[in-house]
């Protein structure tokens, strides 16, 4: 059989196109749109609710999913899946990553999501999406809440099928809260977390005084307040940052020294750096062990649990002083560490640098335009609302005419067409009145629908009211942002500090190791122990020691005193806290002050939490000597006890006991030690005070109980305790803060009055005093008190100075409004 061959086939023509094009206009062009798409689609926050495009879609899918605080939670996987195929079209791992940091609390100082299972660690990954589970927490109800009510632009998302909120409501200061950090291209942003019921109280301020500047508004946001706790060394860094986007400041971890055997001193850590894991810092350790750069440490132990959460052993070797070795570890390991502050965020799309006011200014303009839109998508609901019911209540009237007209049309067209000829209905009206359901023609349905009416008129008018008038916007948006503090603001964690105090350990020197052990030979000089009005102990040192305790303020720049007591540099003293406990402590455990020719600043001061293991909500209260010849200390609890005691009387074996016998749910809220012709003195939470001698009440064993101080109302409580020194007396002051109790400091109004002692009466012990303060409207009681040599000292929660109003001689008047929420009084 032959083979059948195929002809050959002719070259086809092929059309070519060939572009030319200078590469490295091209380059430039591509890399631009890369990079633009990087910062704006990826690595940077909105200024305006601070979140990155992956995090605002994880919250509105979450909260469109209703996975809500009350709900259960979902596998992360089931929330991962609906966000990539709807909104977000990048890997899951990406996602993944960006919801476990919202769940993480050593992350965020507000964490917006509630997680179920192995969310991971500083020091360990999370589990994987199959294994976890997730759901909203509360905080981000604010962040979502009034996405149905026209309070957003609404933008296409990836492929044109659904839409996306472009930015949150964010009732929260988010950005300035939980912070971000983000790598773009060319730029990158790292913004610390800070306290929300300061940053609420700073906004607050600046609705009020658009024209504030940023002095005005650190006096509310003093310093960051990371997740982790831990102190912030040195506020210039921070001061820098706030006033143009860019600074650093050093952290420090929050470390004591304890006995962890019988015979052997050791450091605890209890709060770490932000962003500095436990495993870090052993490595460190036993990276600087093995070549000689730290000396003095034997082991390193992480006993950190759920129970009592982090706590970071270091042993150290007989023979070396152990704070010489902390200072030594803070030099050479992560215990301090570096935070540089760079606060890039967009702005119209743009990315800025910006500094505190910058960022404050446009979340307010952001809520403030949230409000707005709100209220004028309500108003329009409520307009078309009332319009239905005035229709409805008009058919009711005539209802028998109404179903005539109905039952003689042809059709619902032609009923509809006669309704609105015969009553004069729009065709809203008419089409709502055929839709009507029989069972509302009843005398009650009538009464029903005019309260409403009543209701939506009232709501109307107060709608318009808003959106014409400016303040009265600007005050419902300071009102909600109060709100939002007052559910989700916590007390501040970190501690600021203007410097680190305490002592430096010595290098090594000749190419040998040299004892870091800082030499404790120090002659046993006079001094004075102080304590601040935030609970900072520090010593004196110098001329300090013998020259007069300030009183004007002046020199005070960072927090006020609270009390202080003579004392040896080798000698001890007492604190009495608020569970009614004396705790015996070295003065050479506290830093010492340097001299600044007069009153020291307490800005080097240590929290007295370093130093002991206290209780939770446990609180320094006095600084007392120690000593047979100790005078006695006067106690005053908040349910009206007073009571004296000896400190003298203390066990010579322990370094803490018991100085009085509380009853269930009682605390002490005053302490100072008595001399002769001394007052003592109990501001009660109706603004009752009450003063009377000292003598009144006998001293008692640390057993006792004590005896009625005040008599109290049904409900109130003691706000303040004290002594009024007899040598002094005419100089003393009287202080008073009113508010709103149970509110966090800082969420609501507080006004205060001060008055001279003189002009109270006193009385008998066991009484119920005479009134110190009349209330404004909305105050309900005293939230603080002080009674003292004055001139008076507020504080706020960071130790920055508040202003008091002038002194007046109306004993019972009311008190002026303050500039800036007061955490103490000194």
């Amino acid at each position: 059989m032959a083979r059948k061959t195929s002809a050959p086939v002719a070259d086809e023509p092929f059309d070519e196109k060939i572009v030319d094009i200078d590469v490295a206009a091209e380059m430039e062009s591509s890399f631009l749109e890369y990079a633009y798409s990087v910062i704006y689609s990826r690595a940077l926050p909105d200024a305006r609710d601070g979140l990155k495009p992956v995090h605002r879609r994880i919250l509105y899918m979450m909260a469109d999913m209703g996975l809500r605080p009350d709900r259960a939670h979902v596998k992360s996987s089931r929330v991962v899946g609906e966000v990539m195929g709807k909104l977000h079209p990048h890997g899951d791992t990406a996602i993944y990553d960006a919801l476990v940091r919202l769940a993480q609390d050593f992350s965020m100082r507000l964490p917006l999501i509630d997680g179920h299972g192995n969310f991971g660690s500083l020091d360990d990954g999370p589990a994987a999406p199959r294994y976890t589970e997730a759901r909203l927490a509360p905080p981000s109800t604010a962040m979502t809440a009034g996405l149905d009510e026209d309070v957003v632009d609404f933008v296409p998302n990836y492929d044109n099928k659904l839409t996306q909120p472009s930015v949150l409501p964010s009732a929260i200061p988010n950005l300035l809260v939980n912070g971000a950090s983000g790598i773009a291209v060319g730029m990158a942003t790292n913004m610390a977390p800070h306290n929300l019921v300061e940053v609420v109280a700073a906004a607050q301020h600046l609705i009020s005084h658009p024209d504030a500047t940023l002095d005005d508004l650190t006096r509310f946001v003093p310093g960051p307040d990371l997740p982790t706790g831990g102190k912030i060394i040195g506020l210039d860094g921070v001061r820098d940052a706030y006033r143009t986007g860019r600074g650093s400041f050093r952290t420090r971890a929050t470390a004591r020294v304890e006995n962890v055997t019988p015979r052997r001193k050791g450091i605890v850590v209890t709060e770490l750096p932000y962003g500095v894991g436990p495993e870090k810092v052993i490595e460190k350790i036993a990276d600087g062990v093995k070549s000689k750069k730290i000396q003095g440490v034997t082991n390193v132990q992480d006993l950190t649990d759920r129970s009592h959460g982090m706590r970071l052993v270091i042993e150290v070797k007989t023979g070396f002083d152990p704070d010489a070795v902390l200072e030594q570890l803070y030099r050479a390991t992560p215990l301090e560490d570096s935070f540089g502050m760079n606060n890039v965020a967009l702005v119209d799309g743009q990315p800025r640098t910006l500094g505190l006011l910058e960022l404050l200014r446009v979340w307010v303009d952001h809520r403030i335009d949230v409000v707005r839109r709100r209220s004028t998508y309500r108003l329009d609901r409520r307009r078309e609302r009332l319009h239905l019911v005035e229709g409805l209540l008009l058919a009711i009237v005539d209802i028998d005419e109404v179903i005539q007209v109905i039952r003689t049309s042809d059709d619902a067209g032609a009923a509809r067409e006669r309704l609105m000829g015969v009553f004069d209905l729009s065709e809203a009206q008419a089409t709502y009145i055929l839709d009507l359901q029989l069972r509302r023609l009843t005398k009650f349905s009538r009464i029903e629908l005019e309260k409403e009416q009543s209701e939506l008129e009232r709501e109307i008018a107060e709608l318009t009211e808003i959106l014409a008038d400016d303040a009265r916007l600007r005050g419902v948006v300071s009102a909600e942002m109060a709100e939002v503090a007052r559910i989700y603001g916590t007390p501040r964690r970190t501690v600021l500090l203007d410097s680190a105090g305490g002592a430096t350990a010595p290098a090594a020197t000749n190419g040998r190791s040299k004892s870091p052990a800082i030499s404790l030979e120090i002659a046993d000089s006079p001094t004075r122990v102080l304590l601040s009005a935030t609970g900072l102990l520090a010593r004196t040192s110098g001329e300090e020691a013998d020259a007069p305790l300030e009183r004007d303020g002046r020199r005070h720049s960072h927090d006020a005193v609270r009390g202080d007591v003579a004392a040896s540099t080798r000698g001890h003293v007492g604190v009495v806290t608020s569970a009614g406990v004396l705790h015996r402590v070295s003065v050479l455990e506290l830093p010492s002050l340097p001299p600044t020719g007069g009153s020291p600043s307490l800005s080097g001061g240590i929290p007295f939490g370093e130093l002991v293991a206290l209780r939770p909500q446990e609180q320094a209260l006095a600084v007392v000597s120690l000593g047979e010849d100790a005078p006695t200390v006067a106690l005053g609890t908040a349910h009206g006890v007073v009571k004296r005691v000896a400190p003298g009387d203390a066990p010579s074996n322990r370094d803490e006991w018991d100085v009085i016998s509380l009853k269930d749910g009682d605390r002490v809220v005053g302490a100072a030690p008595v001399g002769e012709g001394d007052e003592l003195v109990f501001v009660a939470s109706d603004a009752s005070l009450l003063h009377f001698d000292a003598s009144a009440v006998r001293p008692q064993g640390r057993a006792a109980a004590g005896m009625a101080g005040i008599r109290l109302g049904s409900g109130q409580h003691v706000v303040f305790f004290g002594v009024a020194r007899a040598a002094t007396r005419d100089l003393h002051t009287v202080v008073t803060v009113a508010g709103v109790s149970g509110a966090l400091p800082g969420t609501g109004a507080a006004s205060a009055k001060v008055t001279p002692y003189e002009l109270y009466p006193g009385k008998g012990r066991g009484t119920g005093g005479v009134r110190a303060h009349r209330f404004l409207k909305g105050e309900d009681g005293l939230v603080l008190a002080w009674v003292g040599e004055g001139p008076a000292r507020a504080v706020g929660s960071g130790g920055q100075p508040v202003e008091l109003p002038e002194p007046t001689d109306r004993r019972d008047g009311s008190g002026q409004p303050l500039a800036a929420p007061v955490a103490a009084i000194g």
